[in-house]
Order: C-alpha cells, then sequence, then structure tokens
C-alpha cells in the first residue's frame, strides 16, 4: 500500500515538473484586443508532446517526401497582389451587406460588414481563392467568404461564407464547409509578420496539399475529395516538423515559422500545392530568404501527429485539459 502511494505520488511529480515549461503551454493569439480563440482552443495548443499518426509516412510520401516547404505570402506583389490572404478591421459604425451563396445550405447566412476597401485575397481582379477576411474588433466576431464577388447593387455574392466568435471554441456544424475546403476558420493558421517580428508564433499554421482523401478529422468538419485512397490525408490532418530537425543556421523568420512548426505544427485545410503553408502580406517579410532558406525543409522532415487524445468534445475546439491529476486519472492520453 505504501509502495502504490509513493508511485502515485511520484508520478504527480513527474507530470508536474514535465507541464512547467513543456509542450502543453497554451496562450492564446490576440488581434486588435481580440483573442484569436480562446487560449485553450486546438489552434492555439502545442502538440510537440504527442505521438506520430501511424500513417504518418504514407501522407507524408503522399504529398511529396522530397517536396520543400513553401511560404504562400510574403511582401511586396505576387501577379500584380499583395503576396498572402490579408484580413481587414472593421470597427463601428459598421454598414451590413447581404451575401448569396453557391452553397448557401453550409453557409451562415450574415449579413456581413464588408468594407468598400476590403481586403481581397489577390486584389479586386484576381479569379482564385478571393478570400475576404474580417474582423469586428467590437465584437470580436469573425467574418471569412470564399470566392467572393461584389454586385453591381452593392450587394455580394461568394461561394461559401463563415461566422465565427473569436471568443468561442464552438465549431461548424457536422459536414459543413467554410471559407476553407475543411470547415475550419483561416485566420487562425496565418503566419502573421508581427508575430514573426516578436519572435514567437504560438499557433498551428495552415498548409494546404494537392491530393487529400474523402474524409476529416477533428477539428476539420469537412472534406473535398472523391479519393478513398487511405494512403492520402485527410482534411485537418495536423502535421509536425520533426524535433531532430536543426534550425540553427536559418534567418530570423524562418526560424521563427520553423519552431511554430515543430512545437504547434500545421493544420491541413484546403488543397492547394504541396506544403504551401498560409500567411498574411506585409512589407517586412524577406521574400529571398523565406523562399530559399524554406525550400531546403523537405516533407521527409515531417511527421503527421494523432492529436485524437486532445478531443474534450468532439463538436468544440476546446482540448481536453492538461493538468497532472487529467493525466493520472486518464493515462490514456499521455
Amino acid at each position: 500500500m505504501l509502495h502504490s502511494q509513493f508511485h502515485v505520488k511520484f508520478r504527480f511529480l513527474i507530470l508536474s515538473l514535465f507541464m512547467i515549461g513543456s509542450s502543453q503551454t497554451v496562450l492564446s493569439q490576440e488581434l486588435e484586443g481580440c483573442p484569436i480563440f480562446p487560449a485553450n482552443n486546438v489552434w492555439n495548443t502545442r502538440i510537440d508532446h504527442l505521438p506520430v499518426d501511424p500513417r504518418s509516412s504514407d501522407y507524408v510520401n503522399s504529398i511529396g517526401s522530397d517536396i520543400g516547404l513553401h511560404p504562400d505570402f510574403g511582401s511586396g506583389l505576387w501577379r500584380g497582389a499583395p503576396n498572402g490572404i490579408p484580413y481587414t478591421i472593421v470597427s463601428d459604425p459598421i454598414e451590413f451587406v447581404s451575401v448569396s451563396f453557391d452553397y448557401s445550405d453550409e453557409s451562415d447566412m450574415g449579413p456581413y460588414p464588408i468594407p468598400p476597401d476590403a481586403a481581397i485575397e489577390g486584389g479586386p481582379d484576381s479569379t482564385g481563392d478571393r478570400h475576404i477576411i474580417i474582423v469586428d474588433k467590437n465584437t470580436c466576431m469573425l467574418y471569412e467568404l470564399f470566392a467572393a464577388y461584389q454586385n453591381p447593387d452593392g450587394s455580394w455574392r461568394a461561394g461559401s461564407g463563415a461566422i465565427f466568435d473569436l471568443r468561442s471554441n464552438s465549431l461548424r456544424p457536422e459536414g459543413w464547409t467554410s471559407a476553407d475546403a475543411a470547415g475550419l476558420p483561416i485566420l487562425p493558421g496565418l503566419a502573421r509578420f508581427e508575430e514573426a517580428a516578436s519572435g514567437e508564433i504560438r499557433h498551428a499554421l495552415r498548409f494546404t496539399c494537392e491530393q487529400t482523401r474523402q474524409a476529416y478529422v477533428w477539428p476539420a468538419r469537412h472534406y473535398a475529395s472523391r479519393s478513398s485512397d487511405p494512403t492520402l490525408p485527410p482534411m485537418g490532418q495536423r502535421f509536425r516538423l520533426k524535433s531532430s530537425f536543426d534550425t540553427s543556421g536559418f534567418s530570423s523568420q524562418s526560424k521563427v515559422i520553423l519552431n511554430a512548426l515543430k512545437e504547434y505544427g500545421m493544420i491541413l485545410a484546403d488543397n492547394g500545392g504541396n506544403w504551401f503553408i498560409s500567411g498574411c502580406p506585409d512589407s517586412g517579410w524577406d521574400n529571398d530568404r523565406l523562399v530559399n532558406e524554406l525550400r531546403t525543409v523537405k516533407g521527409s522532415d515531417f511527421e503527421a501527429v494523432d492529436i485524437s487524445s486532445l478531443i474534450k468534445n468532439p463538436d468544440s475546439a476546446e482540448i481536453y485539459p492538461f493538468t497532472a491529476n487529467t493525466a493520472v486519472e486518464n493515462p490514456k492520453t499521455y
């Protein structure tokens, strides 16, 4: 009996020490005074302590083990438009406008606070994804649109749209898309220059690949594929840069991104370029260094992660609480 009590207390102590400065730190992003989802949201959770997914090798090989990482953002212009996915901050007074949707049965009908000068991915003449991301800093509501175009009467039309409360962990309804194929918000997965300049990105990044499976895993809610090939990754799959990868020779901007990919990883959110990570355009990004340095980081340097132990409720992005008590009581989790 004494031996058993000692064993439990010793394990409790080890787990407590593990927590102090370890891998399960949860810190919330913030933008214009609004959290980018709560601190215990899965986007804001480190996953460097979690196990490798059993299908990791298959997923990495299907995306491309020899293909380099690519920043799908930067400074200056790309094909005549800012390079990356921009966002717009609005505050009162706001004019809300109606939006019609191609996928109306899976879209939040709004209305949406789209100002006349709203930033559009690819610019106003783009024929690409044309994402519009808007944060209302007074209400901390996030509005995201895919394939957004303005009509002559001032109203808008879009492929799909989603509205999120940045103070909530709620997910989209089961099976619903968003402005992203995985049914996830876009904003929390973007690399922002001010984060890189601060020396730390404290959240997972968004990334794409060309071929995905007709499946999704938490926290994703939607898929965009007709393939049942089990070697293809599902939407929502989390990946991380291997802990053994040496980042010492990289420039400061690249190192911040790579460290985030080790600690928080990246979430597969859409079909697109293989190993393309998303970010916001900013004049402070060093394009040459980012592109040339990150392309040396190959797919084989990543591993898929099994984050199923974090699920508290499959309909919420809130993570399963990690404390010494819960770790002892639920040894299956860690």
